[in-house]
C-alpha cells in the first residue's frame, strides 16, 4: 500500500506546488522544483536501500532532495558522499478514509474557499479579516492530497486546523474522493492523528550538499 500512497502524494504535491508532473526514474519519481533551497527532489515509492543508492548516485546538482519511506537512520547507511539526512525535514506519510462531517467554523472566525488551477484553497479569517489558518488540497483520482496546512501562532489551540482538515474532507468527498493522503511534519502529526489519520511510513528527507 505504501508505494501507491507515495505515488498519490507525489502527484498531488506537484499540482499543489505548481511544479511539472513527476517523471519516472528506475528508482522512483523525479520532480523539478526550481527553488534555490530545493532545486529538485527524488521520491522513492519503496523503502529499498539499493534504490536509495542509485538515486543518490544520479545526482550532481546541489540542493537536490531525496524523500524515502524509511527511517532516517536506515537511509543514512545507503547515502553516498555529499548527502546528508535532514531530520528537521523528515516527516510521515499519512492517510485516512474520508467522510463528510459538515464542520462549522469556530466562533469569531470566517472561512473562504477558492479553487485555482485544480487546487482548493481553504482560508480561515479572524474578526479583522486577517488570515488565521490555511491549507490547500488537490483531488487525484479517488484520493485527496492535503498540503500546506498551518495556523498562525496567535490563533493556535482554537480548533482552526481541525476545521480546515474537516472542510477539506467535505470538499473531497463531494468530488468523489474516498481517501485522504498527506505528508505530515512531526508538529502536524498529532493534529491529524486526532482526526483519525494513520501513519503508514516515515518520510526520511535527505539533501545533497557536497
Amino acid at each position: 500500500m505504501v508505494p501507491e500512497l507515495v505515488r498519490t502524494w507525489v502527484a498531488g504535491w506537484a499540482v499543489s506546488r505548481g511544479t511539472p508532473s513527476p517523471v519516472e526514474r528506475p528508482w522512483g519519481l523525479y520532480l523539478e522544483v526550481g527553488h534555490p533551497a530545493q532545486v529538485a527532489r527524488h521520491v522513492l515509492p519503496d523503502a529499498d536501500g539499493f534504490a536509495v543508492r542509485a538515486a543518490a548516485d544520479s545526482v550532481s546538482v546541489p540542493h537536490t532532495w531525496l524523500k524515502v519511506p524509511m527511517e532516517p537512520e536506515d537511509v543514512g547507511h545507503w547515502l553516498t558522499e555529499g548527502w546528508a539526512v535532514d531530520k528537521d525535514e523528515t516527516g510521515y506519510l499519512m492517510a485516512v478514509d474520508l467522510r463528510s462531517t459538515d464542520p462549522v467554523v469556530p466562533e469569531g472566525y470566517s472561512v473562504s474557499v477558492e479553487t485555482h488551477d485544480g487546487v482548493v484553497h481553504v482560508r480561515v479569517h479572524d474578526a479583522a479579516g486577517d488570515a488565521a489558518a490555511r491549507g490547500q488540497m488537490v483531488v487525484v483520482g479517488r484520493a485527496a492530497v492535503v498540503d500546506k496546512v498551518g495556523t498562525d501562532d496567535t490563533h493556535r489551540r482554537r480548533g482552526l486546523g481541525a476545521f480546515v482538515m474537516r472542510a477539506f474532507a467535505d470538499h473531497a468527498v463531494a468530488r468523489g474522493a474516498v481517501l485522504g493522503v498527506l505528508g505530515a511534519t512531526p508538529e502536524g502529526r498529532s493534529l491529524y492523528e486526532n482526526l483519525g489519520w494513520k501513519v503508514h511510513a516515515p518520510l526520511a528527507a535527505c539533501i545533497y550538499k557536497p
